[in-house]
């Protein structure tokens, strides 16, 4: 089986890249050209893998890669992820998000229309929340340039799968995280902050909205999900989340405890991270996902964030 990762150097990525290599398949992943290589999550498998430059903007590349290789299989987990960032550059984050999900189904349709494709939404998509909580059926109410670029991303799946035929399904993922997260998240930021506060490193650390909720996971386990996804004779659509919801003051507790300290000696909230538009709460609904894939969350959001501290550390002795 050959499959494809669109984002392979995320922390999704890594961690799917590394599941599908120990099930045996030909694992292929697009990356960016740039002047350094951002290959540190894949750098352990990185002779396992075949990767390519590419980039869902140029439709070009994404075109000549699938026209040379016939997948069975395609992951589409890149996109400019952060969503506080994407108010900063709306453009590009729709280029990629959006544009670059229906460049990937064109050329899906043009060469390979047989393969399987997984699409990854996100629950920033729920956004001003209509029900609580989320499901499939949930209305969308995106507040972010990044969340609109994946309603966007999703809709369009959905349209190639009932146009076309096409097995194209969408995982709506609520946050999840790992010890792969980038910095620049709160969940990694206030782990590396914990450490580095910790070692009289850093003295203070500057956060946004410490009273938002939501749906943390741990992403290991929610690239099984994508997985499951393609083996499903039908394509579908699910919610990924473990249907608990916590506060960002709850993650600094855990976080800061860990260490045997007391975040609030050290943490202000500080409105140059807010968010033009929030979103207060994210809670998700999988009953769906385990009714349909069997598939349901294992690890705890203390053993989750317990985890991160436990890496953090062993990465900073």
């Amino acid at each position: 089986m050959k499959a494809l990762i669109t984002g392979v150097g995320g922390q999704d990525g890594s961690y799917l890249a590394e599941l599908l290599l120990d099930k045996g398949y030909q694992v292929h992943g697009i990356v960016r050209r740039s002047s350094s290589l951002n290959t540190a999550r894949i750098d352990h498998i990185f002779n396992d893998l075949h990767l390519h430059f590419g980039d869902l903007t140029d439709a070009t590349s994404i075109n000549t890669l699938l026209s040379q290789v016939k997948f069975d299989q395609i992951y589409h987990l890149a996109a400019m992820s952060h969503v506080r960032v994407s108010f900063d550059i709306p453009h590009f984050t729709t280029d990629v998000g959006a544009l670059g999900t229906l460049r990937l189904l064109e050329a899906v349709r043009a060469h390979c229309p047989d393969a399987r494709v997984y699409n990854a939404s996100s629950s920033e998509m729920f956004g001003k929340v209509q029900e609580v909580p989320q499901k499939e059926t949930t209305v969308f109410y995106p507040r972010s340039p990044y969340g609109c670029a994946k309603v966007f991303a999703h809709q369009i799946c959905v349209n190639y799968r009932e146009a076309y035929g096409m097995h194209v399904s969408n995982g709506i993922l609520f946050n999840h995280e790992s010890p792969r997260r980038g910095e620049t998240f709160v969940t990694r930021k206030i782990v590396k902050a914990a450490v580095r506060i910790k070692r009289g490193l850093q003295k203070e650390l500057a956060l946004g909205n410490l009273s938002a909720r939501r749906d943390w996971g741990y992403a290991r386990e929610y690239v099984e999900a994508m997985w499951l996804m393609l083996q499903q004779p039908t394509p579908d659509d699910f919610v990924i989340a473990t249907g608990e919801t916590h506060t960002v003051r709850e993650l600094l507790d855990v976080a800061f405890d860990y260490v045997n300290l007391s975040w609030k000696n050290f943490v202000t909230e500080d409105p140059r991270y807010y968010r033009p538009t929030e979103v207060d709460i994210l809670q998700g609904d999988a009953s769906k996902a385990k009714r349909v894939l069997g598939w349901e969350p294992k690890t705890t959001f203390v053993e989750l964030v317990q985890l991160m501290m436990e890496a953090e550390l062993g990465a900073t002795e």
